[in-house]
């Protein structure tokens, strides 16, 4: 089953690019595929100058994208410090190390935690693991699926308070959201995907004071009433 069609998109070195829709939209199956988890029957995938369409998940990670999928999928029977070593697998120890420190000082709440199992965390905890353990790999192309899922509003701020920082010190960022007025506030683009298809691409802006934009969101013939 084809979920999603003829899409054709780019992101810019150093962006934000949101890609917003509803359930069933397509929006999973297009990160997924852009990780290496999907095949993509027709259509390539070029990333860095280079074609890597066939390129396996592995190799993707290894040439600097890495994904923070929905749901987290998180070694719940592992603590923190454990999932942490497993997401810097592609470096030596010493580079790990460094790394893990890193990231725990984006998110000192992960270092009160290091020693519990990732499943005892709390949603919002979990989800900055699952980004934390992503920055392990040290991408250039950060794949993130659902940002806010399932969390609450104060998790959701922190979060997002992550990606507009990393985004400012240069990483590119693929954001698929169901948020649509959190999604605008970080990104620089959006692509927004009904049924597999796009319906709606363009600038943030472009986005917020566009009625095409909130029509293709919300399935609204005007856009006076509609609130973000």
């Amino acid at each position: 089953m084809q979920v999603v069609n003829q899409l054709e998109m780019k992101i810019e070195k150093g962006s934000v690019m949101a890609v917003l829709g509803a359930n069933g939209a397509g929006k999973s199956s297009l990160i997924m595929a852009l990780a290496g988890h999907v095949d993509i029957k027709q259509g390539d995938v070029e990333y860095d100058a280079q074609n890597i369409t066939s390129a396996p998940p592995m190799e993707r990670v290894k040439k600097g994208i890495a994904l923070v999928p929905e749901g987290r999928r998180l070694f719940k029977s592992l603590t923190v410090y454990e999932n942490l070593v497993v997401g810097g697998y592609i470096t030596d120890r010493k580079k790990s190390q460094s790394n893990i420190e890193k990231v725990l000082s984006i998110f000192p709440r992960l270092d009160e935690r290091l020693k519990q199992n990732a499943g005892s965390l709390s949603g919002g905890e979990q989800q900055m693991l699952a980004i934390a353990r992503a920055l392990m790999t040290e991408p250039k192309l950060l794949l993130i699926d659902e940002l806010s899922l399932g969390l609450m509003p104060k998790a959701i701020d922190t979060c997002y308070e992550v990606i507009k920082e990393l985004n400012d010190q240069g990483l590119t960022i693929l954001l698929v959201e169901q948020s649509t007025s959190r999604a605008l506030e970080v990104s620089d683009s959006v692509i927004v995907l009904e049924s597999g298809n796009t319906v709606w691409q363009g600038s943030s802006r472009q986005a917020e004071n566009s009625s095409d934009f909130i029509d293709s969101i919300l399935g609204l013939k005007s856009s006076h009433q509609a609130e973000f």
